[in-house]
């Protein structure tokens, strides 16, 4: 979803959950996630997010003005390390085994992670969009990239980013449902845009995410 805050467009994603109380976290790249009862109205979201919006600007201006001075976020690989997972900010031993491993171990340990991650939600997501756009790949491979979050060959094999597994979970289905429009538009000519559209009608946020969020996904 989306808002306009002193003439500034803000982006969020919403979590809908067995709760009493809606809440909003920032983490520290910047990604504002609003996690709300079920059954929670668009509208109510809204005021929500309009009412605190003084507080949510000013935390995004830190967070810019520590980017612009080129501080880097120190990684804590121990317990209390936070790490990225389907868009929400993770203890370390949440996601991973910590006991008694130096960091370098947890570092390779924490690359598995992501790369099981991804092949697994991958895999269960990408049979939904390829029955709805009636196409089959030839293979699927995860695989690590600094450059794309995914692609398609012309013989029809798909390869996606393991840092994907950091995104949120319509994010990944953004990237699945592009490369498989690629199986029948390899261009991005109007064709591609339109039926990646039929399916995905809100694609520009996903792809303004990556944008925004992308140099971040990273441990």
């Amino acid at each position: 979803m989306k808002i306009e805050l002193e003439n500034k467009i803000i982006n969020f994603n919403v979590q809908y959950g067995n709760r009493k109380k809606l809440s909003i976290h920032i983490d520290a790249v910047g990604l504002i996630t609003v996690k709300a009862p079920k059954h929670t109205s668009e509208n109510f979201i809204l005021d929500a997010v309009e009412l605190h919006g003084k507080w949510i600007l000013e935390k995004l201006r830190t967070i810019a003005e520590a980017k612009a001075m080129g501080i880097p976020r120190k990684r804590e690989y121990q317990d209390k390390g936070k790490f990225l997972h389907l868009g929400q900010e993770y203890f370390l031993h949440e996601l991973i085994e910590t006991n008694g491993l130096y960091e370098e171990e947890l570092k390779r340990n924490l690359k598995k992670f992501y790369f099981a991650s991804c092949k697994k939600i991958v895999g269960e997501r990408i049979s939904k969009y390829q029955n709805q756009l009636k196409v089959k790949p030839k293979s699927i491979e995860i695989v690590e990239s600094v450059t794309k979050w995914g692609s398609c060959s012309s013989d029809k094999k798909l390869t996606f980013n393991y840092r994907l597994a950091m995104a949120p979970i319509e994010v990944i289905d953004y990237v699945i449902i592009h490369e498989l429009c690629h199986l029948t538009h390899m261009n991005h000519d109007r064709s591609f845009w339109r039926r990646l559209g039929s399916i995905m009608p809100d694609y520009k946020e996903k792809e303004h995410f990556l944008a925004r969020y992308g140099p971040s996904m990273t441990f």
